[in-house]
């Protein structure tokens, strides 16, 4: 925008000298507010139920909160009550109404209910400029939620005024509506915006209620993970990422994101799973024990669309690295390492038997070609993707939100990794003659990204295959290791070659020093800067802050399936004006259970940096637009 043509607007906004003056005075005064909070979380891999409950309990901070409010006006039991009724008021209001056979004992918990979420949310919006507040408020309650949280309760002239509002609440029929609209005000202040450092999608039965409840956040940016990165590229036409997604899907029993969640059909690929393959020990879906276990004709159905599937992608994966020999992938060309009699594999000069084989559709002279009906079903799958109006919704929004990384408020977010060699120097990628390393690499691998879901009707163009590697590439930021050991994890027994080995910079992000250079990297040259990963969850036993503090590992298993490794069930982190805090959360049971018997996740919290004065809006990237905007309204003001 040129300098004329935003002088030009500001007139239009501010036409009189009051105008700007007042708006100078405004902004002046917001950057000398309290930093409001950030949250980070990565690697939700479709745990809806853990994720949501700490988003609706702020990472532990509402009960803080209310801890430092009522401790000594209200028992422990009580503020465990007062918690869960502001995560969970619908349900905790069905449970509360119960306990009360007199009707004026009830109007009694209403009205001292009433006067206990007021203070909270007061207590909640020091930070806020009172516009800001009312913008978060239920708009049929603004008036009312203002007239209750400003009002001088000490003035005898006003007692009555306010005694009537609140009696009238409960005589309209209004109090739970009022409850649950101050209860979701409360959880929204608490924290006013949230980062999501990659993988919503993996494991998990419910990423698209995820989606959902992502889409409804008032204030949030996604970084992309590597498990993100098959459904984007699904969206966008790629036969691999389809491939590789629904692999993924049967390994782990969850085909029914694909058909229920998404409505894309799996009819084509179960007839082609009956007719090549039968059940195969080496591809029986992995069971969550906490879900009801298939009968054993599903069990038997995915075994064989699992087998279909994943030669089909072993297929694709050949072809694609003929195609780019630029990727430097040709050693991932395994199915022509096969023997004559499909009973053995060359690797590396050494011969394994296989074991678990089903490669009956596989030309040992053409290992690489899809039969006619593979051909035809997967392409028919990468159409259904693309044409799947729910999974385009969401991909839209990861689109708009979404990113390979963020620089905010002086942290570097990042999936997976910056790939460097064991020196610790950038390492990257050739395209057309051009070696894209560091920042350019992300910024690289973002525009083919863009390009490609812009465009779904390409499925092996570069920007499209650039999708793939990003999910098995050996410099991929997001995949983070040398190659992805898929075929020999499946058919070799010897556990020597399943190793993956991963990027230099999971053991140089120790290092104060590297983690400096990163951050210069993308910008970051202020001191107080950190880089903030996901990715790799963190096994017991080793601390998720490194470098002295500069690097901070998030991924503590949100999915089930980490929690043996990790011990843990997740970690979350904020950013206040306090400063930086690590917060642990142990494993999520139910939601139901939750709300029964008031059983959090119980949250602990590590200070990584404690500021010495609290940290202000000027300190922060907004605080930098506000003196922005405040500059460009003093010029003009000297114009007038």
């Amino acid at each position: 925008m040129t300098q004329e043509l935003t002088k030009k607007l500001l007139q239009e906004k501010f036409p009189t000298r009051e105008a700007i003056t007042t708006e100078i005075i405004n902004l002046q005064a917001i950057l000398n507010l309290p930093k409001s909070t950030e949250a980070f979380m990565s690697d939700i891999h479709g745990e809806f139920a853990a994720f949501d409950h700490v988003l609706r309990n702020a990472s532990g901070n509402i009960k803080i909160k209310i801890e430092d409010l009522f401790n000594g006006r209200l028992t422990s039991k009580n503020q465990q009550e007062l918690a869960f009724l502001v995560y969970y008021p619908s349900q905790r209001l069905k449970i509360i109404k119960k306990n009360f056979a007199q009707a004026e004992d009830l109007r009694q918990w209403y009205l001292d209910t009433f006067a206990q979420l007021l203070e909270l949310l007061k207590y909640c919006s020091t930070k806020y400029t009172r516009s800001k507040v009312r913008k978060a408020l239920a708009p049929e309650f603004v008036y009312i939620t203002e007239e209750l949280l400003y009002g001088d309760f000490a003035s005898t002239d006003k007692q009555n005024y306010y005694a009537q509002i609140t009696t009238d609440i409960i005589n309209l029929k209004s109090a739970d509506q009022f409850i649950i609209a101050l209860c979701h005000t409360i959880q929204r202040l608490v924290v006013d915006h949230l980062h999501v450092v990659g993988d919503i999608y993996d494991r998990g039965p419910h990423p698209d209620k995820i989606m959902d409840r992502l889409m409804k956040h008032h204030s949030v940016d996604l970084q992309w993970g590597n498990h993100d990165i098959l459904w984007l590229g699904a969206a966008a036409g790629s036969p691999l990422c389809v491939a590789n997604l629904l692999r993924i899907c049967a390994r782990y029993n969850n085909l029914a994101i694909v058909e229920d969640a998404y409505g894309i059909n799996l009819r084509h690929l179960s007839l082609l799973a009956e007719k090549y393959y039968q059940d195969n020990p080496g591809f029986a879906p992995k069971l969550n024990p906490q879900e009801p276990k298939p009968s054993n004709a599903e069990l038997s159905q995915i075994n064989k669309i699992h087998q279909a599937i994943a030669i089909i992608q072993f297929k694709l994966e050949g072809q694609a690295i003929d195609r780019r020999p630029e990727f430097k992938m040709q050693d991932r060309k395994i199915l022509e390492k096969l023997d004559k009699h499909q009973q053995k594999i060359t690797l590396n000069g050494q011969s394994y038997p296989i074991v678990h084989g089903c490669f009956q559709t596989v030309d040992y002279q053409h290992p690489y070609q899809l039969l006619p009906q593979e051909q035809t079903v997967i392409t028919q799958l990468t159409q259904a993707f693309v044409h799947s109006d729910k999974l385009r919704r969401h991909m839209d929004f990861f689109m708009q939100k979404g990113s390979m990384y963020l620089v905010y408020n002086n942290n570097l977010l990042v999936h997976g990794c910056v790939p460097v060699d064991e020196q610790g120097n950038f390492e990257g990628l050739t395209i057309n003659h051009h070696l894209y390393c560091g920042k350019e690499l992300f910024d690289l691998l973002e525009d083919n990204l863009r390009s490609s879901y812009a465009d779904s009707h390409q499925s092996t163009d570069l920007a499209t295959d650039l999708l793939w590697y990003l999910w098995t590439g050996p410099v991929s930021p997001l995949f983070g290791k040398r190659a992805m050991t898929t075929f020999e994890r499946y058919f070799i027994a010897d556990t020597a070659t399943h190793f993956e080995k991963p990027n230099s910079y999971y053991q140089l992000r120790h290092q104060s020093q590297f983690i400096t250079k990163v951050l210069h990297e993308f910008g970051i040259t202020d001191k107080t800067g950190h880089l903030i990963n996901g990715h790799t969850p963190v096994k017991k036993g080793h601390s998720p802050i490194m470098a002295d503090g500069k690097m901070l590992v998030i991924d503590g298993g949100f999915a089930e399936a980490y929690h043996q490794t990790t011990g843990i069930g997740g970690y979350t982190l904020l950013y206040n004006s306090y400063g930086l805090q690590l917060v642990t959360h142990q494993p999520f049971t139910t939601r139901e259970q939750a709300i029964k018997q008031l059983s959090d996740i119980v949250s602990t919290k590590r200070v990584v940096e404690q500021e010495v004065a609290r940290k202000t809006v000027a300190e922060t990237d907004i605080g930098k637009q506000l003196k922005q905007q405040i500059q460009q309204l003093e010029e003009l003001l000297a114009t007038e």
